[in-house]
């Protein structure tokens, strides 16, 4: 692969309406318009997720080229954005801190997009208001609401949903009932998933790829005459299954003798309660949050049971303050993070943890300059006090900047382009290295930060339209502690790429069109997945298409998508020169929904995911670089069909 310029660009701006599905009223593809990073930002609408019906991450982001989940079990999926793995950029979900490096052998965030409503990344330039740690952007998960679900006249509704997959029979039912009363609503949501072991394109089982998932959303919401809503919401995803002995990872070849498998009990829950009020108007717009996340991993072996624990009790106050050529957003935010792990064995006289707070002061502006000229700028201060495993407690600050702008050059043309700088901090190390005889530095584990760069372009012409980007992020101090190593080993890493996005629409549907090329380097040098735990993965160049055509009048919407991932060939060897290629592969998928017009509260929907049965691992799968690692693929073909009855 050549190695191109600085930056990125993404397919936002290209996601389809809803309304094509139930309507003859032309189709559009929509552009998110909230500030600056509308132009930069990848955004998975409540349109897209009912669309695509995905099942993990991976069917979530599979048709934006700049975002990368690898492994093929959602219990040890990773997300990649730009190239940068997920614990280095903001992550929340409805506004919640999520704090989830437990194990580099699971997943980071344990989602179901089923209670998703909405994905929002700002990837590398984000804005101050995202919150701390957003070294190289921010993810904003949303969970649906009862507005989303229910028409505004009924005060009562509901829907049950089953699922079959015949990869691996896997059989999935939901349920859902929610409602108002009164200033009084609610939302109750579970869904259950089982199923057995699923076959590759070669027809062979995927070791540990069994399914058995639960999730569950509760929420409840009080809005006063006046605008005062008081909300407070439970959300819990729980996978138990057994599973790889290194959960993101097939087989090693050689090495000291495990089983294939073993148990991982993984769980995340996240509760929020907010406060929020809209109607005050002017300067008045404030949002009051207080959360707690925890991700709890016990993983069953024959001679012991280990548990790892990773929480946060977390919160911000804000308001936006209205002007009469935008806004301002100031408040400031708090959490206290804490990582643990207990051994359970007679053995064990340790419980080793790590523990993290920080006080975050920010402002950040949205301000229209004229007709034709927009700016979001904003800075944070940040003060962290971190303590170690034998009691170390070390304080530390710094501030962090962004500003960025966009210019339209014409009724057809917009230029964008943002730089920010951000102090990240000493990240919690992961549970299941800590070591109880770790020795901190006196002075502190020196803090990460971080530079990220854009330049962009759209042109819009009606009914298609083209966009183009260009991002570098540079990351310094990023923490790599070892268990041997010690606690204060750190690194520095880069992402650099571009994107280009092609999009048209017609009255019922539209075809968009997305490339990336991604190259990530850690010390200067090619990265690989094994250094790059926790912090980057070789990318290289991904091609995604999707097409979608409704017949409104029959009830009918039916689509494809693919994903084309070229041969990579700049790859790590530890003896010197590249290392072997990652090898191309192509998938692609098609659905096709009815909706009856004589029962307009059933929907009937069939797909045929990786239609040609290709064998293939995802590119941000770990371990493809190494001959001793048998890389987890990817199911083969399946056939999916689903009925969701709404009363």
């Amino acid at each position: 692969m050549k190695t191109l310029p600085i930056f990125i660009l993404t397919s936002t701006g290209l996601a389809a309406t809803g309304a094509f599905a139930q309507s003859g009223e032309p189709f559009e593809l929509n552009t998110i318009t909230l500030g600056v990073s509308a132009e930069t930002s990848v955004d998975v609408t409540a349109e897209d997720i009912e669309r695509q019906n995905p099942a993990d991450l991976q069917d979530l982001y599979k048709s934006e080229p700049s975002v990368a989940v690898g492994s093929s079990i959602p219990a040890s999926q990773k997300l990649y954005v730009n190239g940068v793995e997920e614990t280095n950029l903001s992550v929340s979900i409805d506004g919640s801190r999520q704090n989830n490096k437990i194990f580099h052998h699971n997943a980071t965030t344990l989602i179901d997009p089923a209670l998703l409503k909405a994905v929002r990344i700002e990837p590398g330039v984000a804005a101050a208001d995202a919150g701390p740690g957003a070294l190289a952007g921010s993810v904003a998960y949303e969970t649906k609401d009862v507005a989303d679900l229910l028409d505004p006249d009924l005060t009562f509704g509901g829907f049950v949903k089953g699922e079959y997959d015949s990869n691996g029979n896997v059989f999935t039912n939901s349920t859902s009932l929610y409602g108002r009363n009164g200033n009084f609503e609610y939302l109750g949501f579970f869904k259950v998933a089982n199923g057995g072991l699923r076959k590759d394109g070669d027809d062979l089982d995927i070791i540990g790829s069994g399914t058995g998932m639960f999730s569950g959303l509760a929420k409840a919401a009080y809005t006063t005459d006046t605008g005062h809503r008081f909300e407070l919401s439970y959300e819990k995803v729980n996978d138990d299954e057994a599973r790889p002995y290194r959960a993101n990872i097939g087989q090693i070849i050689g090495g000291r003798p495990v089983p294939l498998t073993r148990n991982y009990d993984l769980s995340r829950e996240n509760v929020v309660f907010t406060y929020s009020n809209d109607q005050l108007g002017g300067i008045w717009d404030p949002t009051v949050t207080l959360a707690y996340s925890a991700t709890d991993l016990d993983i069953v072996e024959t001679s012991q049971t280990s548990h790892g624990t990773t929480q946060s009790f977390n919160g911000s106050i804000k308001n936006r303050f209205a002007l009469d050529g935008g806004s301002v957003t100031a408040g400031l935010d708090f959490y206290s993070d804490q990582a643990e792990l207990d051994y359970r064995s007679a053995s064990a006289t340790q419980t080793p943890s790590e523990k993290s707070s920080n006080i975050g002061i920010f402002a950040q502006a949205r301000l229209d300059l004229s007709d034709r000229a927009r700016v979001s700028f904003g800075g944070r201060a940040d003060f962290q006090r971190h303590t170690g495993i034998d009691g170390t407690k070390s304080n530390d600050n710094g501030l962090s900047g962004n500003i960025s702008g966009e210019f339209d050059l014409n009724d057809v043309v917009t230029l964008s382009a943002g730089y920010s700088h951000v102090w990240g901090g000493v990240t919690l190390a992961e549970n299941f290295i800590m070591n109880p005889a770790w020795t901190y530095p006196t002075d502190g584990i020196e803090a990460a930060t971080s530079d990220n760069l854009f330049v962009s372009a759209r042109a819009d012409f009606g009914h298609w339209d083209v966009k183009g980007k260009l991002f570098k992020t540079d990351v310094d101090n990023a923490r790599t502690p070892s268990y041997s190593g010690g606690p204060d080993g750190t690194t520095s890493f880069t992402s650099r790429g571009f994107e280009l996005a092609f999009g048209y629409n017609w009255d019922n549907g539209f075809l968009r069109l997305g490339y990336a090329n991604i190259d990530t380097e850690i010390e200067g040098r090619v990265a690989d997945s094994y250094t790059g735990n926790y912090l980057t993965t070789p990318i290289g160049e991904i091609i995604t298409i999707e097409a979608v055509h409704a017949l409104p009048q029959h009830g009918l919407t039916f689509g494809a998508d693919a994903q084309i991932v070229l041969e990579e060939t700049n790859t790590y060897s530890s003896a010197g020169g590249n290392g072997p290629a990652l090898p191309s592969y192509e998938v692609v998928n098609a659905f096709v929904e009815y909706k009856p017009s004589r029962i307009k509260n059933l929907s009937l929907r069939g797909e045929i995911n990786n239609m040609f049965d290709a064998s293939y691992a995802s590119r941000a799968t770990y371990g493809q670089e190494y001959g001793t690692v048998v890389p987890l693929n990817e199911p083969g073909r399946s056939v999916k069909i689903s009925a969701t009855l709404n009363f």
